[in-house]
């Protein structure tokens, strides 16, 4: 494993990749062309070069990620190409059947996380922004503009929050007599009203937090059309890696690997017979690999990261609904309140 590099924003938090051995060890030998579509730190992309990838793309919508990849990217030479950009983009970005390997750590990054001034943490006060690439609608305008059936709706179905209509009634209540505008003003008001979380439990933030973070940066609608793309920009033979943290990012994979490589659960077997695809994807494993207890221990972040893969066949790349595969079907950006 490569050892962890350290994140300059913050000399106190190590930034680990995690899955880093699982990866390494299920996609060796490395060769051809890889895209690291979450490039965050390059943990994932300085291990896939230094195990003999010829060349590799990577791609991050956050500027900073970028600049800190500057300081060190010299070393790979023309090797390494650093694109800003957006992995949904990532077939225009490397051309269709350019790649012998995609690699994708969906959500944000430990780093992103340790940085107060991103507001992404609710353990940090900073502003309300959470926005990756630092442009756009951030979380305070969703929190202090949405009409409550939308925030409860955002709670709801990107949190999967039960107490959504409860949290989207009190942020509505609170904000007629203050704006939201730091972290730990909606993390006080969330641990206000809601139970005090028993060991074990996540904060009372938590949820809340992940919803208004996922519709900031349209998350899930990212990782649908960045499925999409690998399938497009894959050789034959070439790999799909992806690393997610949550049930609704890692339900979206699967279903994707599943519809995409003829798994998919089948109907009533008295059901007409209907046509199907040639399978685009073959899968690696049905099953998520998790870490395992010593990278649990020395690396907490793991403890939800789930790792699939599944490696493309020679058929032609198909379309799919992202409803399909299990997205949430919510679209804020067309509120006349932003």
């Amino acid at each position: 494993m490569a050892v962890p590099s350290t994140d300059p924003a913050n000399s106190e938090t190590p930034h680990v990749p995690v899955l880093l051995a699982p990866i390494m060890e299920r996609i060796s030998p490395v060769t051809g062309v890889w895209l690291d579509g979450t490039f965050g730190a390059g943990g994932y992309a300085r291990a896939i070069l230094d195990a003999g990838a010829e060349r590799l793309i990577g791609v991050d919508r956050d500027p900073e990620a970028l600049e800190r990849a500057a300081a060190w990217a010299h070393e790979y030479g023309d090797r390494l190409q650093l694109v800003s950009g957006r992995f949904g983009d990532l077939d225009k970005i490397a051309g269709a059947g350019a790649l012998d390997g995609v690699v994708l750590d969906i959500g944000v990054s430990s780093m992103q996380i340790d940085q107060a001034e991103r507001g992404f943490s609710f353990m940090k006060d900073g502003p309300l922004d959470m926005r990756m690439e630092q442009s756009g609608p951030s979380a305070a305008d969703i929190v202090n503009k949405a009409p409550e059936a939308v925030l409860a709706d955002i709670l709801f179905q990107f949190g999967e929050e039960r107490a959504s209509r409860k949290i989207a009634k009190a942020i509505v209540m609170d904000r007629k007599a203050k704006p939201f505008t730091t972290t730990r003003q909606l993390a006080s008001m969330l641990e206000r009203i809601m139970p005090r979380p028993k060991p074990g439990q996540p904060h009372a933030a938590t949820r809340c937090f992940q919803a208004l973070r996922i519709v900031v940066n349209d998350e899930l609608g990212e990782l649908a059309r960045g499925l999409s793309a690998a399938e497009v920009a894959l050789k034959e033979g070439g790999l799909l890696v992806v690393v997610t943290f949550h049930s609704l990012e890692d339900r979206m994979v699967k279903r994707f690997m599943q519809a995409r490589s003829g798994a998919a659960p089948k109907g009533s077997r008295f059901a007409p017979i209907e046509d199907s695809e040639a399978p685009s994807f073959s899968l690696a494993s049905r099953k998520a690999v998790v870490g395992d207890a010593s990278e649990l221990a020395a690396n907490p972040r793991a403890r939800s990261a789930k790792l699939r893969i599944a490696q493309r066949t020679g058929a032609v790349a198909g379309l799919i609904d992202p409803r399909e595969i299990g997205m949430p079907n919510l679209d804020i950006t067309k509120g006349a309140w932003l």
